[in-house]
């Protein structure tokens, strides 16, 4: 039997019409932040965009500001009194800017719509309101909210006298927490915290998951939760984004990124009542009143059962049909049927449709291409659907390693949360394609404007961008739940948004270690010059050979050359080499990027080419942590003094000629590297 494709389409309509009409399932709000330029976010108070991120308020007393989503979420439908389903996920910062004390804290809320401001302004009510506000009840019997506060500040009045100065708590209607539980953080050292807040309707949940550090500084993922009816405390539909505030002390709240993804409360299933107690039956004369309805009901049973069977009946027919098409190419790609559900478990990319991909590339249109590598092209689109433009890589068919890159992407980067690397939106396997949906970086990579004159990048976009690096290898290295070695650090992979700042990006060859393992033997992957030399011979990957990678960027941000020059003079082709030779002579800035012209700060540059070198050692022992060397780049501490090697040339072995060539995957040009 053959299906013609207009059938099968009509029959494939007809099912996904009988499956929505039995397990109804509708998106209402859907978004993924990680840049917060042109985006529909409500600014209030004193919050503004500061470069990608969004910032609650400065490092000034007295001050709040809110960020709220521009559309209204439908929370609960009246007439059924069914309630949506939400997950919001985000990153933050709070930074007391190196202060031993500071206040208050940041919230993200629910509350009626147009949510009066704070009125007079003051740090306990956390941006979202007063003191005399909260002592008004018809002010809050009219504005009523729900939120969850990561509050920096024990405020006697509100908070338990049993509650530590950090803590995440649950608020209903008041700053008193219903629920509260100390937040292992450190304000004082500017890092990145994730937290997700998730609601099940069914279970009337209300549960925070969040990012806290151990006392010797491992990341760990602490958890809050309450049972919340919010139709008692919220209206029908509601405001929902963040606030934060500061009073007599101050701090800053960064808003990294955010994502949101909310039901609509109209196709929520409730659940089945209870069973009912069978009855004894009744007289005979009765039952006999009752056998045509037995008989209807009999009847339209087995008629359901029988369109049920069909229905099945087809979509396996279909099934068949299709894999005799594409399902084999599938397996070529070495793919099974769980990967879908792996890849969609959690809060991470979400999967498109090979038909959204073509549309937002104009078929993968050659105007579009905005790069070409070893194992597949990128391509910049407009994905209606997230109302956003992406940039989409498309493996290249036929390449085991592709396949094998493609899905440690989804599993690795998927998971990660940094405004310092490159956000994976989605992805999705169809018609023996392979795609990897990214946010669209406006400045393509870094090498663009080191090596090929995109544009010439000031001293004070270098420094930063190395910063931003180093930023993101110690998320990678120490903050995550895992350790994350990325295995091919090199200015190509990083890339650079709107305002010029890095992200890292390209995790197709990294690896999850665990934090005291902080290595793994594997097949040698990444690009010469980039390499450690014990990496090269022994192939195992560790933090040290990241470190190593990050070195030698750092010192093509400060010189503007590339690892190996074949072309410069005999004793300058090695760019390690020739660094360390003038480290030894005390000549050091001579090494700097003459297209500066010398406008540079002098002890930045002293210190971005001795960490360079330092995280380069040809021994890795000598090399630092990142930790160490960021220390060193913010002026923390003092200069390392560095024992020069002897110079066998590290890197020369398969530079000349052949500098830029990739081992197992990178080598990529063009304008945008995923």
């Amino acid at each position: 039997m053959v299906f013609q494709a207009p059938k099968l389409r009509i029959i494939y309509l007809l099912i996904s019409i009988f499956l929505l009409l039995i397990n109804p399932c509708a998106t209402q709000i859907f978004f993924n932040y990680t840049d917060f330029n042109n985006k529909p976010i409500i600014r209030t108070g004193n919050a503004s965009v500061s470069g990608s991120v969004i910032q609650l308020t400065p490092d000034e007393v007295d001050n709040w500001g809110r960020a709220t989503y521009s559309e209204q979420m439908h929370l609960w439908d009246e007439k059924s009194e069914k309630v949506a389903n939400f997950t919001s996920n985000f990153s933050f910062i709070i930074d007391s800017q190196g202060k031993d004390s500071y206040s208050d804290g940041i919230t993200f809320f629910l509350s009626t719509p147009n949510y009066p401001i704070p009125s007079p302004t003051d740090g306990s009510g956390l941006g979202l309101l007063s003191r005399g506000q909260l002592r008004d009840s018809t002010f809050l019997a009219a504005n009523k909210f729900v939120a969850v506060e990561f509050d920096t500040f024990r405020n006697t009045e509100y908070d338990s006298l049993n509650s530590v100065r950090e803590h995440v708590g649950i608020n209903i209607n008041n700053m008193k927490s219903q629920i509260s539980t100390p937040w292992y953080c450190t304000i004082k050292e500017n890092r990145t915290y994730s937290a997700s807040i998730n609601y099940d309707s069914s279970t009337q949940n209300l549960s925070v998951t969040f990012t806290g550090f151990n006392y010797d500084n491992t990341s760990i993922q602490q958890h809050l939760s309450f049972v919340i009816n919010l139709t008692d405390h919220l209206p029908e539909s509601v405001d929902f984004g963040f606030s934060a505030s500061t009073g007599l002390i101050s701090e800053l709240h960064i808003l990294s990124t955010w994502s949101f993804e909310s039901t609509s409360p109209s196709t929520i299933q409730q659940s089945p009542p209870p069973p009912r107690i069978q009855q004894s039956p009744p007289p005979s004369v009765e039952k006999n009143k009752d056998e045509p309805k037995t008989k209807l009901v009999v009847g339209l049973s087995l008629g359901v059962c029988i369109l049920i069977f069909g229905l099945v009946l087809v979509c396996f027919v279909y099934r068949k049909k299709c894999r005799e098409g594409k399902g084999e190419k599938e397996e070529e790609l070495g793919f099974n049927l769980s990967m879908d559900d792996e890849f969609e478990q959690g809060i991470g990319p979400k999967k498109f449709s090979y038909d959204e991909i073509v549309s937002a590339t104009s078929n993968f249109a050659e105007e579009n291409k905005l790069g070409q590598g070893g194992f597949g092209r990128v391509y910049k689109g407009y994905l209606r659907v997230i109302n956003s433009y992406v940039a989409i890589k498309r493996v290249s068919r036929g390449f085991e390693q592709g396949i094998k890159e493609y899905i440690s992407e989804v599993r690795i980067i998927g998971r990660l949360r940094h405004r310092n690397l490159v956000q994976l939106i989605g992805w999705c396997h169809e018609k023996n394609d392979l795609l990897l949906i990214y946010e669209f970086m406006s400045n393509g990579s870094l090498d663009l404007h080191l090596f090929k004159g995109k544009s010439l990048l000031t001293w004070v976009k270098r420094y930063n961008i190395a910063r931003g690096l180093a930023s993101a290898l110690q998320y990678l290295h120490e903050e995550w739940e895992q350790c994350v070695l990325h295995r091919d650090i090199k200015s190509s992979n990083i890339l650079l948004d709107s305002n010029l700042n890095a992200k890292l990006g390209d995790f197709g060859l990294a690896r999850l270690v665990d934090h005291v393992k902080g290595s793994q033997t594997t097949a040698l992957a990444g690009t010469m010059g980039y390499m450690a030399p014990e990496y090269v011979f022994s192939g195992r990957a560790s933090k040290e050979t990241d470190v190593y990678s990050f070195g030698i960027v750092l010192l093509e941000i400060a010189c503007g050359r590339k690892p190996a020059e074949p072309y410069a003079k005999q004793d300058e082709i090695i760019m390690l080499d020739w660094v360390w030779e003038l480290y030894g002579a005390r000549n050091l800035l001579k090494a700097a990027d003459p297209r500066l012209g010398g406008d540079f700060d002098e002890p930045q540059m002293e210190r971005l080419m001795a960490v360079g070198l330092w995280c380069a050692h040809p021994d890795y022992n000598a090399r630092p942590s990142i930790r160490k060397a960021i220390h060193v780049l913010d002026f923390e501490v003092t200069l390392p003094i560095l024992t020069p090697p002897i110079i066998v040339s590290t890197s020369s072995t398969s530079l000349l000629g052949n500098h830029d060539a990739s081992t197992s995957s990178t080598s990529k040009s063009g304008n945008h590297d995923a």
